[in-house]
C-alpha cells in the first residue's frame, strides 16, 4: 500500500525546502539525516523548526525534508514555511491558527545585487572635496 503524504514547497532568501508530511511520531528528517544532526550546535534553530507544530499544539506528523541553497537560518525559515503550507494542505481548519502565528507568509527579502562602479550593492567610494 502506498504511503499517503502531503507535499509543500517553502522558500527564503536563496534556500528552497521541499517537505513531505506524513502521520507519525513527530520526527523531522532533513536531507536524509535527523534535524538534530543536520542543525547540530544550534538549539535555537531546532526550536524554531518545530514552531508550526507548537502553534497547532500537535506533533503527530513526520516531516521528510529536502533542502538546498542558503545558510542554516534561511533553510530553517524555508522549512518552517513548507511545513506550515503542508499542514494547511492536510487540514484547512489550521489555516487561521498558523496565520495568526505568522507562519504562512513568505519573507520576500533577498540579497541585493552588486552594481557596477560601486563596492557592493550600495557602498560607494569615499567622496573627497579636495
Amino acid at each position: 500500500m502506498a504511503e499517503h503524504y502531503t507535499y509543500a514547497l517553502g522558500r527564503r532568501k536563496s534556500a528552497t525546502a521541499r517537505v513531505r508530511l506524513t502521520n507519525g511520531k513527530g520526527n523531522i528528517t532533513v536531507n536524509g539525516v535527523t534535524a538534530e544532526e543536520y542543525f547540530a550546535g544550534s538549539g535555537m534553530l531546532l526550536t524554531e523548526l518545530k514552531a508550526p507544530f507548537k502553534a497547532i499544539e500537535d506533533d503527530k506528523y513526520n516531516a521528510s525534508v529536502v533542502v538546498s541553497g542558503g545558510g542554516h537560518a534561511g533553510q530553517v525559515d524555508a522549512i518552517k514555511l513548507a511545513i506550515s503550507k503542508a499542514l494547511v494542505e492536510k487540514n484547512e481548519s489550521l489555516k487561521g491558527t498558523l496565520k495568526k502565528a505568522d507562519l504562512l507568509g513568505r519573507d520576500p527579502r533577498e540579497k541585493e545585487r552588486k552594481k557596477f562602479g560601486l563596492k557592493g550593492a550600495r557602498k560607494q567610494r569615499q567622496f573627497t572635496k579636495r
